[in-house]
């Protein structure tokens, strides 16, 4: 019998911390003008979800496999960052929304490599 240690993730602060990042994003994308519904709404909406499902699905693998799921986490929050500062280009957030989101960002970043460097 295998007995792989599994990461709850809903104990994990890099899954609290993508699910709070996930509230913010939505409540800022509520705001953005309706013709950006299907476009960029759509992708900030779905890159951001990303982070924590990422984190989430690769909890219940090995250490190995759950390390990629958390670079593809990581990346969708660098990818999340960069369709922020488009949105800000676009005049759709401003600099308190983004300065605040990008701040979560970096530190979710910052604590999912620590984490992944201890797996």
């Amino acid at each position: 019998m295998n007995n792989r240690k599994r990461h709850n993730y809903k104990n994990l602060k890099i899954w609290n911390l993508g699910v709070e990042i996930v509230d913010d994003v939505y409540k800022t994308t509520d705001l953005f003008p309706k013709e950006e519904k299907f476009g960029l709404v759509s992708q900030i909406n779905r890159c951001s979800v990303s982070i924590p499902s990422n984190i989430a699905e690769g909890s219940s693998r090995t250490d190995k496999s759950f390390s990629h799921f958390l670079d593809i986490s990581l990346g969708s929050s660098f990818e999340l960052e960069t369709q922020l500062i488009i949105a800000f280009k676009r005049n759709y957030i401003t600099n308190e929304q983004i300065e605040k989101l990008e701040y979560k960002i970096a530190e979710f970043q910052k604590m999912t490599m620590s984490f992944q460097n201890k797996l």
